[in-house]
């Protein structure tokens, strides 16, 4: 490559149920990094609002501002205890729960007779990655039918046009407590503030050899 590789790293807002989004923190984290395997990388971050409109509406502005070769995307799983990596989008949104913005959509698919998309084979080396940090990760088929597989699905299909990123990744994270614990009650903590940022630097390492690749 002759130019700069350059990454997008997206977090979460609060959401309903979820008034802090830990997925803030890690990506303020990450973009802080400093390491000689990142000199030639230029990292760019996002928080996405947890609404449809505003997934719709600022994914593809950062496309065309940032020029990505590469997205790694967090988002935050209340029920999981582990890391996630996500391996495609499900052609799914729930008509249950509304967005931040207390918007509830009217039918449950994003689009009409297509199947799932795929993130690829790279979600297998972003396991390992995670899993080589020390951390409790394990490779999902299900990311949910809320925002988190929403971004997902729109930023598989950035993929496939041209002068899209090259690469796409989802994680979800589990819920950690404001001092770094796990908040849930009655269970010991499982993975950690500084864990989840030693993941997702490892994980951001193997983003970078793979968009390298690419």
């Amino acid at each position: 490559m002759t130019e700069k590789l350059r990454i997008l790293i997206t977090g979460f807002g609060p959401f309903p149920g979820a008034p802090h989004n830990p997925t803030m923190t890690l990506v303020a984290r990450l973009l802080r990094l400093r390491r000689p395997a990142f000199c030639e990388v230029e990292f760019s971050g996002h928080i996405f609002p947890v609404t449809y409109k505003a997934v719709d509406r600022e994914l593809p502005q950062l496309l065309a501002r940032h020029r990505p070769h590469a997205l790694l995307m967090f988002g935050l799983a209340t029920r999981t205890p582990y890391l996630r990596i996500e391996t495609r989008a499900r052609n799914a949104v729930t008509m249950l729960w509304p967005d931040a913005d207390h918007t509830r959509v009217r039918k449950g698919l994003i689009a009409a007779g297509a199947g799932a998309k795929m993130f690829g084979p790279h979600t297998a080396k972003l396991l390992r990655a995670a899993l080589g940090a020390g951390v409790d990760a394990r490779a999902s088929r299900d990311a949910g039918s809320y925002l988190c597989n929403y971004l997902s699905w729109r930023a598989i299909e950035a993929t496939c046009i041209d002068n899209g990123p090259r690469l796409a990744a989802f994680v979800h994270v589990p819920p950690i407590a404001r001092d770094g614990a796990s908040h849930r009650k009655g269970v010991t903590p499982r993975i950690t503030l500084e864990q989840l940022v030693d993941a997702g630097e490892a994980m951001l390492l193997e983003m970078v050899k793979l968009t390298k690749r690419r």
